[in-house]
């Protein structure tokens, strides 16, 4: 079981790599999304925490 989680692990890491390499822009936008979506998570649990001290 353990050889499936790291041939499942090494299929994404060469993927990503040749999704880097190859659409370097579409990476970076993707990456830059991922980002936002967390920033945007985060905020709303601030707001959240913010309105229930209020």
């Amino acid at each position: 079981m353990k050889w499936i989680k790291r041939l499942v692990v090494a299929l994404v890491v060469i993927f990503a790599l040749f999704y880097l390499f190859t659409r370097p822009t579409d990476a970076a936008d993707a990456v830059r999304g991922a980002f936002g979506a967390v920033g945007n998570g985060m905020d709303a649990v601030v707001t959240f925490f913010t309105s229930l001290t209020s």
